[in-house]
């Protein structure tokens, strides 16, 4: 299967460069500060200006970065538009930076209203909701007590401000870029209503992070909302772009290499999950507690600052099951939650 996959290019575009991955598209990258170290944008030539497809991190470096491709490969035109496929740090960071500039952002309303409402909740400490989240999740009170003093991560470290004012996208709508018309598909379970597009004119597709190559999206349970299934809409979106897939379809990610092999690629998503569900059933053949259901899900102990997103994954996977009636759960004396296969 894995075969079926392809990619045309071997090689990303160095920081400040840009590729022409199709007629009037150019293919960039920013750099980003974690394991993932980079994510795509995508600058599409719409004649008399640019629209742009994700904005990168807020950062001293990246407003370099995106200084340096404005006055190189992007010369000439002004950037009028951005579309933005969904509300994470790395993809919506620098937007409120493009509309102070009178950039139009365009996206979805729910990516809106998430990145507007976390750019302006600054915490100092971890809210009682988190707290009680970690407690849930069998966080140990060594590590608790930890958290409760440190700084959490804050959306305002690394996403602009968000002025008044989108345009909206939404299921079904067509917007027209780079001399294509595109169909908007929304996806779920990496963040809500994930935006792609599907180009209606030739075999293009603007994936984000809903349709990656080589990794798995984060499928993520969090404090503000700890009963939610993302894996369950995950799974649904994944089957749900199944009939439209095409194998000489030209993908164009927000991570990694463009591909071509979506029927496939499809699959491989699904099943990556599943697989994991199924080590995972077998491990809560005796009661667990999420944290101690890492090495089932990753095949490996989870340890330093990949420890939180293998947390809310983990509570992913056991939320599927929990709704679906495999697994129950009850409070231990610590307070945390354990699951067992039912």
């Amino acid at each position: 299967m894995t075969s079926a996959i392809h990619h045309p290019w071997d090689a990303a575009p160095a920081m400040g460069e840009a590729v022409e991955i199709a007629p009037h598209i150019l293919w960039m990258r920013l750099p980003l500060p974690m394991a993932l170290d980079h994510v795509n944008i995508y600058a599409l030539d719409d004649g008399d200006g640019w629209t742009l497809v994700d904005t990168g991190m807020s950062s001293r470096k990246t407003k370099a970065i995106w200084d340096s491709l404005i006055a190189g490969p992007l010369a000439g035109k002004q950037v009028r538009r951005l579309i933005v496929t969904h509300h994470h740090p790395d993809h919506i960071g620098l937007a409120g930076w493009f509309q102070r500039q009178g950039v139009e952002l365009i996206t979805t309303r729910t990516a809106w209203l998430y990145a507007r409402m976390l750019v302006l909740d600054e915490q100092a400490t971890p809210t009682p909701e988190s707290m009680l989240f970690y407690q849930r999740a069998g966080v140990d009170t060594a590590m608790r007590a930890q958290k409760a003093e440190e700084r959490p991560f804050n959306f305002a470290d690394v996403v602009e401000a968000m002025p008044q004012g989108f345009t909206r996208i939404a299921e079904g709508d067509t917007l027209s870029a780079g001399g294509r018309r595109w169909l908007v598909r929304l996806g779920q379970g990496h963040a809500p209503d994930h935006a792609t597009l599907w180009s209606m004119d030739d075999d293009l597709i603007i994936g984000g992070d809903q349709l990656l190559p080589g990794i798995s999206a984060n499928i993520g349970v969090y404090p503000t909302e700890p009963e939610a299934d993302p894996l369950g809409e995950w799974l649904d979106s994944t089957r749900g772009f199944a009939p439209f897939a095409r194998m000489d379809q030209l993908v164009l990610p927000g991570h990694k290499l463009p591909f071509t092999g979506l029927p496939f690629r499809l699959i491989q998503m699904a099943e990556n999950h599943e697989s994991a569900l199924d080590r995972l059933r077998a491990h809560l053949a005796k009661p667990h507690t999420a944290a101690q259901c890492f090495v089932p899900l990753f095949k490996r102990e989870i340890t330093g600052s990949q420890h939180g997103l293998a947390l809310v994954e983990t509570v992913a996977h056991l939320n599927y099951l929990l709704k679906r009636g495999e697994v129950s759960r009850f409070l231990d004396a610590e307070g945390a939650w354990v699951w067992q296969a039912t």
